[in-house]
């Protein structure tokens, strides 16, 4: 397995991008921010009629009991190996998608390898057709969520058009108050320049978010974290949301994208048959990238992990999901997790 992170040695196979806070001399705390797709995190119930169907022991995939919890084994472990050398109680918060409901989140965050964290569990019914939301798990030791507020998607003209809400958790991370926007943009269904308005209005959303933050205090760290369903340099992320490739092009109100150099160098978050996206993202406020006495960037990870890549067949050297053409792998997700670290000056 490979070694998650060093502090002066970086991998280039664990795709670490690496910048020291310029007065190396000052002694930093450092506190992980982490986003996992976890690929269909259903329960056995079917609740949702044909929609959920898929997901039940009568289903396609016969979703039983015996799935159910390897899946929540694998997605804990996977989690707990989110852990660094620097951050070994894990992320300070963990932005999820493809998640039922608030059950399996209580259950995954029970699971053995992960219960030690006594991780918290911040979770909202969106309207989407197939029942996926976002949520937000936190270690209480890290952060201490102040409110969230959840935001719908709409389509001007489509009156009929479902998609995942997209969360806001304001919380003190740090001694900071950071606000956290959870998202996953809808899908390239159709194909990807058909489809690319939805997600330029999903991108146009987050903005009005963080805008609305900065009304309220313009000195509060804004997060934009999430299945993005485009890569760094698209439209939505890189012109609609306005997140930047270069810390010297964004203002304090903009944002910055660690994850545009990382795909650069062709490492993504999913991929197949020779082509890879980082859909995954986490993108930072202006403020995050400035030195200064709070929180600031520090670097950005994959987590392409041994264990969490295929060895066979056409999924050799790509995410190992749960199931590939409608066999079962009792894998973990069709994505890696990916995690920025902030650090804080200790006074």
């Amino acid at each position: 397995m490979k070694k998650l992170f060093l502090i002066s040695i970086i991998s280039l196979i664990s795709c670490v991008l690496f910048a020291e806070p310029q007065q190396s001399k000052k002694q930093y705390q450092v506190v992980g921010v982490a986003f996992y797709n976890l690929e269909n995190l259903f329960d056995t119930i079917n609740t949702n009629g044909s929609y959920d169907l898929e997901y039940s022991p009568a289903g396609a995939k016969k979703w039983d009991g015996r799935k159910y919890w390897s899946k929540i084994a694998n997605m804990s472990y996977a989690i707990s190996q989110l852990a660094t050398e620097r951050t070994p109680g894990g992320p300070a918060i963990i932005g999820v998608s493809e998640i039922e409901n608030e059950s399996v989140l209580k259950d995954l965050v029970k699971a053995d390898p992960i219960k030690k964290w006594m991780l918290q569990v911040v979770h909202h019914d969106s309207p989407d057709r197939r029942g996926v939301d976002v949520a937000l798990l936190y270690n209480p030791r890290y952060f201490r969520m102040l409110n969230v507020n959840n935001h719908r998607l709409k389509i001007e003209g489509y009156d009929t058009f479902r998609t995942r809400d997209q969360m806001c958790v304001t919380g003190i991370l740090m001694g900071d108050t950071v606000s956290v926007i959870v998202n996953h943009w809808p899908s390239r269904m159709g194909g990807q320049a058909q489809s690319s308005y939805l997600r330029e209005a999903a991108a146009a959303l987050s903005k009005q978010i963080a805008d609305s933050v900065w009304a309220v205090n313009p000195h509060q760290s804004v997060i934009v974290m999430g299945d993005l369903n485009d890569d760094p340099f698209d439209k939505s992320c890189a012109e609609v949301l306005g997140a930047k490739k270069d810390k010297k092009d964004v203002d304090y109100h903009g944002f910055y994208n660690p994850f545009w150099a990382v795909s650069d160098k062709g490492i993504g978050s999913l991929g197949y048959k020779g082509s890879w996206n980082l859909f995954d993202q986490i993108i930072l406020s202006g403020d995050l990238v400035k030195e200064g006495n709070g929180l600031m960037y520090w670097n950005c990870l994959v987590h392409n992990l041994d264990f969490l890549t295929g060895n066979e067949g056409n999924r050799q050297g790509y995410p190992l999901r749960t199931f590939a053409s409608g066999v079962y792998l009792n894998g973990y997700s069709d994505h890696y997790p990916t995690q920025v670290f902030l650090v804080k000056p200790v006074k």
